[in-house]
């Protein structure tokens, strides 16, 4: 069974442990040597995730059967613009639906917090095989981009949108 909960900061170690594992894995043969590392201590050191929450940053873990196995963050940009700034599930636990899971978690809360109609956007490395996975939620590539990100390395990413409507009553699978 998969359950997905609401971050606080009291569970930094537990989304930089999931991160130590699913990051690497993600991008170790994707991105030039050192570049993890740099995005490690860039997007995952204790500072940087207080920042983030403390900015507005919203995270979220899930669990399968009671096991921390991913996790989600989702950022407000403006009025009806939200970043999807991550959305990471384990190895053993990928194909298993919890991808899908932290997904619609994303959709529900742009739902929430914002006005609707309203955008999703997020940024995935090019050559990431999540790519697929994105398309089959029913983004889109909106425009590629290549950000510099600080000693020589660059993102180099497609940034994919999703447009979240108001739920129709007929809608029973998708909830966007």
């Amino acid at each position: 069974m998969i359950s997905i909960r609401k971050a606080t900061e009291h569970d930094i170690p537990l989304i930089r442990a999931l991160a130590e594992v699913v990051f690497p894995a993600t991008y170790e043969k994707l991105l030039p040597q050192g570049q993890v590392p740099f995005m490690m201590e860039w997007m995952y050191s204790e500072e940087s995730l207080q920042r983030q929450m403390a900015e507005g940053h919203t995270y979220y873990i899930a669990y399968a059967d009671g096991q921390p196995c991913g996790y989600l963050s989702v950022e407000r940009q403006g009025g009806r613009l939200f970043h999807l700034q991550k959305i990471y599930v384990l190895p053993d636990y990928q194909g298993q639906g919890v991808g899908e899971q932290l997904f619609r978690q994303a959709v529900a809360h742009v739902r929430q917090e914002g006005q609707l109609p309203a955008t999703i956007e997020l940024n995935v490395n090019r050559e990431n095989r999540a790519v697929g996975f994105y398309l089959k939620m029913g983004m889109h590539r909106a425009r590629t981009v290549d950000v510099a990100i600080g000693d020589g390395f660059y993102m180099n990413d497609y940034i994919m949108e999703l447009t979240v409507e108001e739920r129709a009553e007929s809608e029973e699978e998708r909830d966007f």
